[in-house]
């Protein structure tokens, strides 16, 4: 089994879509107005519309309601990566660069829907070790 993507629900998918690609520098691959992909090496964000749900069943999604995940990004000098985002526009910012216990240095955002979102980068000799053979 392979983990190929977790999807998004949203009302807005441009809005949701064009902050995706401001912090990650992934080009969203846009199927449709109601759906598009951001794909990395390692997986894919996917992003549809409220508007897609009914053809999984009514109400099986509710967008802007998610308090229990944290979609994580695997980056490269995390603190350019902040300083650059801080010219770029508004964020809203749950916690500055902070190196956690585990050995990442992380930032956490908050998308527009609400849901959470760590940019990561491991600092320490273990949590090097563990990600040495993860693409970026």
């Amino acid at each position: 089994m392979n983990l190929v993507s977790v999807r998004l629900i949203t009302d807005d998918v441009a809005r949701l879509v064009a902050f995706y690609e401001r912090v990650t520098g992934v080009a969203a691959d846009r199927a449709t107005e109601d759906f598009a992909e951001l794909r990395t090496t390692s997986g894919t964000l996917a992003i549809g519309s409220t508007r897609t749900v009914a053809l999984f069943g009514a109400g099986v999604a509710e967008a802007a309601a998610n308090r229990t995940a944290i979609v994580e990004f695997l980056v490269e000098d995390l603190d350019a990566r902040y300083a650059a985002l801080r010219t770029d526009g508004p964020l809203e910012v749950v916690q500055e660069p902070t190196t956690m216990p585990w050995g990442n240095r992380s930032l956490l955002l908050r998308d527009p829907d609400g849901t959470l979102v760590n940019l990561f980068e491991p600092v320490t000799e273990a949590a090097l070790a563990k990600f040495a053979a993860t693409p970026r």
